[in-house]
């Protein structure tokens, strides 16, 4: 017993080094000036410590305005996310239909396919899709915000579908049952009842949708051309110089792209783990 302890703690230490060694050297590569790892190396312990590249990276690279584009971004395909997943789990888990189990299958079907496979095809419908210059400056679905949230809530539908409609099915069948007796019709008894007893599993997601949202790069890359309107994980590639590469500043600008993130998994860290526990706990 004490043997397979010993190795499972060996196991977790030795892939806790492994996952963080990588973001305490970035920190570190983030709080040294470029002169100091130009003289003794990237992989050295030599010069000071310094927080100029931050403010550097601030500032030159305009990441106020590329935060305030995620977050344009992040929170719409988050919202509408949780909020047509929760209505499609409903139906799926709440009552028998014919297709129920097939739409089921569909949704959780599209997360199947590599992103990179849509790629030609999405970026030539967006291309064909007309938009009043008032919604575009492009006359089209391109280089627009309203790219970026169709594409990201579209292949995050099916896996939070799939995990709601687990969830409510571990719900008891009486609840809306009862309801349905004292005349509660299909939206009262989605609002009213099943909405907040999901509340756990609706924050676990959130946090997660939070988190991957705000880090996607390859479709903010695709489908938004104008540099003012880029995501902060894709504009902090402003701070790649064409001729020089200043790694330390990189690094500074990455580590302070991790910060939002962290806030916000802090922040919902006991609803996350309660919701995770919910539906181990019932499954």
């Amino acid at each position: 017993m004490r043997r397979s302890r010993y190795g499972t703690h060996l196991f977790l230490v030795v892939m806790s080094v492994m996952w963080l060694a990588p973001l305490l050297w970035t920190l570190y590569t983030s709080l040294r000036p470029k002169q100091t790892t130009d003289k003794y190396g990237y992989w050295s312990l030599h010069g000071p410590l310094t927080l100029d590249n931050f403010t550097t990276a601030w500032s030159q690279g305009r990441l106020p305005t590329y935060f305030l584009n995620s977050i344009y971004t992040t929170v719409p395909a988050v919202l509408l996310t949780l909020a047509l997943a929760s209505m499609m789990a409903f139906a799926v888990s709440r009552y028998t239909w014919k297709f129920n189990l097939t739409l089921l299958i569909l949704f959780t079907a599209g997360n199947m396919l590599p992103p990179q496979v849509l790629a030609a095809p999405l970026f030539q419908m967006f291309k064909h899709v007309p938009l009043p210059y008032s919604l575009s400056t492009s006359g089209s679905l391109l280089d627009t915000y309203y790219a970026v949230i169709a594409v990201e809530v579209a292949f995050q539908l099916g896996f939070c579908t799939f995990v709601l409609s687990n969830y409510m099915k571990t719900l008891p069948a009486e609840l809306t049952e009862a309801a349905l007796v004292d005349g509660a019709g299909v939206w009262r008894q989605f609002r009213r009842i099943i909405m907040p007893l999901t509340r756990p599993a609706l924050a676990a997601l959130g946090t997660l949708q939070v988190i991957w949202l705000y880090n996607d790069f390859f479709w903010p890359l695709l489908f938004i051309q104008s540099g003012d309107r880029l995501p902060i994980t894709t504009g902090v590639n402003s701070l790649q110089g064409q001729f020089l590469q200043d790694y330390n500043l990189i690094a500074a600008g990455a580590t302070i792209t991790v910060i939002p993130t962290l806030i916000v998994y802090l922040a919902l860290q006991r609803h996350f783990v309660a919701g995770l526990t919910l539906g181990a706990s019932k499954g």
